[in-house]
């Protein structure tokens, strides 16, 4: 994951309180837990409507501890693939703020198979906070900056039941970040 440079105009104020925001309050019940062990059964049983239901309960329970508005989800089946010359891209979700509109694909793009329920969760908590950052912190942008990748592994790891990560960055060229994920991992493991 590599962030975003950092913008040249009237926006870097937010794009700088974006990037240190880096954590989110979250329920103190098991309702988003649950929620995603939904959509792994779901997926596990290769149920796309069963999915699509779940990741909108999942996304109706989240705009209600959040306050904000519920946005709608749509479960796409393969994963668009770029291709160039020299490189090939997979979208694997994208938000609208426009039409608050989360798309999530759930299939991978050149076999066609269900995409890994972690890989999956994290997409949809990814979108969702993109959504909150237009929503409820009333940013002009949603930037993917350290904060925001932040943000998203803690909603990601509450969701998912699993102990948060401490994520460990590394300076880019353009004033980017990208993850140093051996170092990050290794932390976890100790």
């Amino acid at each position: 994951m590599l962030t975003e440079a950092p913008p040249r105009n009237r926006d870097l104020a937010g794009f700088r309180e974006s990037d240190q925001m880096n954590t989110l309050d979250l329920p103190d019940d098991e309702r988003l837990p649950a929620l995603a062990k939904l959509i792994e059964s779901a997926m596990k049983a290769d149920q796309t409507a069963g999915v699509r239901s779940a990741c909108t309960e999942f996304i109706k329970g989240a705009s209600l501890y959040y306050s904000v508005p519920e946005c709608a989800v749509r479960v796409l089946a393969a994963r668009p693939l770029r291709v160039c010359e020299q490189w090939a891209s997979e979208l694997f979700g994208d938000y609208t703020p426009e039409t608050m509109l989360i798309r999530v694909w759930m299939r991978t793009a050149v076999r066609k198979e269900i995409t890994s329920f972690g890989t999956f969760l994290s997409t949809l908590c990814h979108e969702f906070c993109h959504h909150l950052d237009y929503k409820k912190f009333g940013f002009a942008d949603s930037w993917h900056t350290r904060g925001f990748y932040e943000r998203a592994a803690v909603l990601y790891h509450h969701a998912r039941g699993t102990p948060p990560k401490h994520l460990f960055w590394v300076p880019m060229a353009g004033s980017r970040w990208r993850i140093d994920w051996p170092k990050t991992n290794k932390s976890t493991r100790e």
